[in-house]
């Protein structure tokens, strides 16, 4: 799995805890992933893509009457 193709990943200011997780509320120094997996010794089970959610916001429905 990797984080930076999540929606819930981000980089933070913080120089101690670079990356964080808005889905887990936490930062970290290593990939947020790699730390749930530590935890709980199980892959995360909140990752969402990006991409997929990109395309969901991009598409155009013509259906809608407010467009009209």
């Amino acid at each position: 799995m990797n984080c930076s193709k999540c929606k819930f990943f981000y980089i933070t200011w913080d120089s101690f805890a670079k990356y964080g997780c808005k889905a887990y509320k936490f930062k970290s120094k290593e990939m947020p992933c790699l730390s749930v997996k530590k935890i709980s010794n199980q892959e995360c089970q909140l990752f969402k893509d990006k991409a997929q959610q990109a395309k969901k916001s991009d598409e155009l429905d013509l259906t809608r009457d407010d467009l009209w």
